[in-house]
């Protein structure tokens, strides 16, 4: 079977080849604004639903990763200065991150979601600016990228680590099983999955 990948992200094709898997990269094109009074566990597995579903393919892998802080959706930063103050108020903060995975395959629809918590230390404004000065802030929800830079921000990490990344590959792996692909996550570390 072929797996389709129903995104444009690189983070997630990189973390799905070093599990053995190289996927077609079809990016899916999906209104993603939050419903009113839309938990984020229920906005991730929808936007991963939808995109799986807006993509033709043997088997279609879709995912959605937000970003939570006191039950706000971060969501990406529009500009550097936007960047700036989403990491100053996410400085000593223990924020979520939520992502939601679907697979399509025919008239089957498989999902979960999984959690992970981030503790950010605390940050000076030197920090701050020299972390948005790299552009890694730029594009990601949260404004961090914790493959990157943005793990010297952050003091803790509860859960998976791929999951922060933006593809919890056990979790993903179980759903792709049934469908004959078989994905090779190297960290499996205990996150909540529902």
């Amino acid at each position: 079977m072929t797996l389709v990948l129903a995104s444009g992200s690189p983070r997630r094709r990189d973390l799905l080849r070093a599990g053995g898997v190289d996927p077609v990269v079809v990016p899916a094109d999906v209104d993603e604004t939050p419903r009113p009074h839309e938990s984020p566990t229920d906005l991730v597995r929808r936007l991963a639903t939808a995109k799986a579903r807006a993509v033709a393919g043997d088997v279609v892998l879709a995912a959605d990763t937000e970003v939570v802080r006191d039950g706000t959706v971060l969501g990406k930063p529009a500009d550097a200065d936007d960047a700036a103050a989403v990491l100053r108020a996410n400085a000593g903060r223990v924020l979520t991150v939520w992502s939601g995975v679907a697979v399509v395959a025919g008239d089957t629809v498989t999902s979960s979601v999984v959690g992970s918590f981030v503790r950010f230390a605390d940050l000076t404004d030197d920090d701050v600016a020299a972390y948005v000065a790299t552009g890694e802030p730029l594009g990601v929800a949260g404004a961090f990228r914790i493959q990157g830079r943005g793990a010297e921000l952050l003091a803790a990490r509860t859960g998976c680590w791929t999951n922060v990344v933006g593809l919890p590959t056990c979790e993903t792996a179980r759903l792709l099983r049934p469908h004959g692909i078989a994905l090779t996550p190297d960290d499996c570390q205990p996150a909540a999955a529902s």
